[in-house]
């Protein structure tokens, strides 16, 4: 219970958070943005099978890869990517607390 808390906290709250914060005259639209970061799972499906509790998602689905987590880090640094940077981040950032349960 407490892994689910963690991770679907993180997925859910650091974004809102984060909208609170930085971007508070645009907050709705920042967090949907942000939220947006759930997008990078549809990866899932190409995994047999599509859900495995003891499984880490982090370098497993390719948009969750080494290589796909470093563009999402480069989005961070043009003010136009910003915002889908910070989702995709975070959400990184919820996958590898969700790994740190296993």
């Amino acid at each position: 219970m407490l892994q689910f808390i963690a991770h679907y906290g993180c997925h859910v709250l650091l974004p809102f958070a984060v909208a609170l914060i930085w971007y508070k005259p645009l907050w709705i639209k920042a967090y949907l943005i942000m939220l947006a970061g759930f997008l990078i799972d549809i990866d899932h499906v190409l995994a047999t099978p599509i859900f495995s509790p003891g499984r880490c998602s982090i370098n497993f689905h390719p948009l969750h890869s080494y290589y796909a987590i470093v563009l999402y880090v480069l989005l961070l640094f043009p003010k136009k990517t910003r915002l889908i940077g910070l989702g995709l981040v975070i959400h990184i950032i919820a996958d590898l607390v969700d790994c740190s349960f296993m």
